[in-house]
C-alpha cells in the first residue's frame, strides 16, 4: 500500500476519485487521524454515492472520532448503498455496528 506522502502526492497531481480518497481514509484512520479519514471518506462516497467499503470505513471513524450521530447517519447510507449493490454482507456489517450505536444514542 503506498504511503499517505505517495497519495496525498497523487491528490495533489489532480488523480482525485473515490478509490483514491478511500485509500487516504483508510491510511489515516490507521494512524488514528480520524478528522483526516473523515474528511477524504466523505469525499470517497460524494464521488461514489454506492461505495459501501468507503460508508462503513467512514461510520467506524465517525465512532473512533466521538461522533456517534454522523456515524449513525453515515451506516444508514451504507447499508441503503449496499442493499442497492447486492452486498449484502458489507450491509449486515453496518446493521450490526449502527445497533451497536443505537444504546449510545438513546
Amino acid at each position: 500500500m503506498p504511503s499517505i506522502e505517495n497519495l496525498e502526492a497523487m491528490l495533489a497531481r489532480g488523480q482525485d476519485n473515490a478509490l483514491l480518497r478511500y485509500s487516504l481514509g483508510n491510511e489515516y484512520s490507521k494512524t488514528g487521524h480520524f478528522d483526516k479519514a473523515i474528511e477524504h471518506l466523505q469525499k470517497a462516497v460524494t464521488h461514489e454515492p454506492q461505495y459501501s467499503a468507503a460508508w462503513k470505513l467512514l461510520g467506524k471513524a465517525l465512532t473512533e472520532a466521538g461522533r456517534d450521530g454522523d456515524a449513525a447517519t453515515a451506516y444508514s447510507h451504507g447499508i441503503q448503498a449496499a442493499e442497492k449493490k447486492g452486498d449484502i454482507q458489507a450491509a449486515r456489517e453496518m446493521t450490526v455496528f449502527l445497533k451497536r450505536l443505537a444504546p449510545k444514542n438513546g
